[in-house]
């Protein structure tokens, strides 16, 4: 067993953010990383186009930040969230600056700003293409300078514990759910441990590997949102996963390479195969719309030449620039005999971020009592049904200050539960052919890509529904009878997951941001039938 003050899962931005701003308030304080991979290996590592902010109130203002997040939102958009994460970023992304993070300048020092699909101002931070892998570098080096910070590889969480495990009925309508640490798998030796903590906060990121195609790493299953359903938390807009437009074309390659959208703010300009710039027949913001928008017109366009991916030209555009801005885009088309200079790059949609999750409030406060949830992960009101590109690593910042500052004014008060029972792991047995896992993934990545994807139509979901229905419950019964895995609990999770947003799809009877479903094209013909 292991007691920590307080219990982080997961180390991206939002995790070891949190985790340095707990350990300069609490130095007295344990505060306990898990991950499940390597520290380093978290969606955040894949962020590449930028962090948008608004510190350049001479060309930029908060109100057009906030105009610009709320149009790409679709009108489900939380404005008192838009409002803090836009006035309240700033001084969170000068703090990481401070914690030693690297964006790019110019030759007379001032930040070097990109332009996104969606956004009316240049406002996006960068360092090169690779902005999540030098603000996660930046934020590791600052978290080993704190050694009340522990930091665990390679521990798979399992649940988290509530009243549940101490014999009680926990329902969705139970009013005090209340988190007391986890159970978690140590993949070093292979045994479920106990880890109780005062409080927690679920920082897991998103869950794109329940699609075929994904940009996402394959650790993105969507753990920390299915466990936090299981324990009857409140989990909201999972119908929203957002595509993102351009993804480097490869058969059969996953995850997919990003071709990060700054890339089409520089200039760069989608072509069908006929050579067509086609986004000016879609929205008069061409290449640059919301990504919602681009992904549906790239799928149409593919649907109708019957192809497998569109293209991106960047022929026309300055080659050192490019090359200074976009080295590893460069460098992996170059890798597969592509010259990104010269020739059209294939591109095609790929499953990209959540913009749903575990609902909180504007303190990063789940509705079970003592967890907090931040990053993709969680959904805090902000991304609405459709998230502005770069938003998502601004409101990582500052929702993890958020949860920590409401920690702080808790934490003196709480204490653990020591009436905890160890993980029971009697009955079960080693798995007899791992083919059982690893095919039902399979199923699970096809249904969801087919059925559940960027268009969607009611026989879709009902047949999708009817399918996940039959993997739940083989996979449960492989749950209850065999010793567990990382693979058996991914699947787990993500089965979850795909039930959780064809649940919400389902229910939504209209197109809105990223859901779009052919039986309800738009919100007006919704209005109709209703009114006869």
């Amino acid at each position: 067993m292991l007691k920590t003050d307080i219990l982080i899962i997961g180390s991206g931005i939002a995790g070891l953010t949190s985790a340095v701003k707990l350990a300069r308030r609490f130095p007295d304080q344990t505060i306990t990383i898990l991950t499940k991979a390597n520290t380093d290996e978290t969606n955040t590592k894949y962020a590449q186009g930028g962090i948008a902010v608004v510190n350049d109130l001479e060309h930029d203002s908060f109100q057009k930040h906030i105009e610009d997040t709320l149009v790409a939102g679709d009108g489900l958009c939380n404005p008192h969230i838009v409002e803090i994460v836009v006035k309240e970023g700033p001084e969170r992304v000068n703090e990481i600056i401070e914690w030693g993070t690297k964006f790019d300048k110019d030759v007379e020092g001032g930040f070097m700003r990109g332009k996104e699909g969606g956004h009316s101002e240049f406002r996006i931070l960068h360092h090169k293409d690779i902005t999540g892998v030098e603000m996660e570098r930046a934020l590791i080096e600052e978290a080993k300078k704190h050694p009340n910070i522990q930091i665990h590889n390679h521990w798979f969480v399992v649940d988290i514990i509530t009243q549940h495990h101490l014999g009680y009925l926990v329902t969705r309508s139970t009013p005090d759910i209340t988190c007391y640490g986890v159970y978690a798998l140590n993949l070093t030796n292979n045994n479920i441990e106990k880890i109780l903590s005062k409080v927690t906060l679920m920082s897991t990121g998103g869950a794109g590997q329940v699609y075929r195609t994904t940009t996402n790493p394959r650790i993105a299953t969507g753990d920390g949102i299915a466990m936090v359903y299981r324990a009857k938390g409140r989990i909201e807009n999972m119908e929203f996963i957002q595509f993102h437009p351009t993804a480097l074309y490869e058969a059969g390659v996953s995850p997919s390479f990003l071709i990060t959208e700054a890339v089409r703010g520089d200039g760069g300009i989608l072509r069908n195969k006929n050579g067509e710039a086609f986004m000016p027949n879609y929205d008069p913001r061409a290449d640059l719309a919301p990504r919602d928008v681009v992904a549906r017109a790239i799928d149409s366009e593919m649907k109708k030449a019957g192809t497998e991916h569109v293209y991106l030209d960047c022929r026309h555009m300055d080659p050192e620039k490019f090359k200074n801005h976009f080295p590893n885009i460069y460098a992996k088309c170059a890798s597969i005999g592509i010259d990104a200079l010269q020739q059209l790059i294939p591109v095609a949609p790929a499953a990209h971020y959540c913009c749903g999750g575990i609902k909180t409030d504007d303190q990063g406060r789940s509705s079970i009592i003592n967890l907090y949830a931040c990053g993709e992960c969680s959904s805090t009101g902000l991304h609405g049904a459709n998230r502005l590109a770069s938003n998502s690593l601004l409101e990582a910042l500052v929702f993890a200050h958020r949860c920590t500052e409401n920690m702080a004014q808790h934490l003196g008060d709480l204490s653990f539960n020591d009436a905890v029972p160890d993980w029971n792991a009697s009955g079960t047995t080693a798995p007899k052919e791992m083919i059982l896992i690893t095919q039902s993934l399979k199923e699970l990545q096809l249904v969801m890509s087919d059925y559940v994807g960027i268009v969607r139509n009611d026989i879709r979901l009902d047949r999708a529904m009817s399918r996940l229905d039959l993997l739940h419950l083989e996979t449960e019964d492989l749950y209850k009878t065999t010793v567990l895995s990382p693979q058996l609990c991914e699947l787990r999770n993500l089965i979850t997951i795909g039930y959780l947003v064809v649940k919400g799809a389902r229910f939504r009877k209209e197109s809105r941001g990223l859901h779009f479903n052919t039986d309800y094209p738009n919100k007006a013909d919704l209005v109709q039938q209703i009114v006869q």
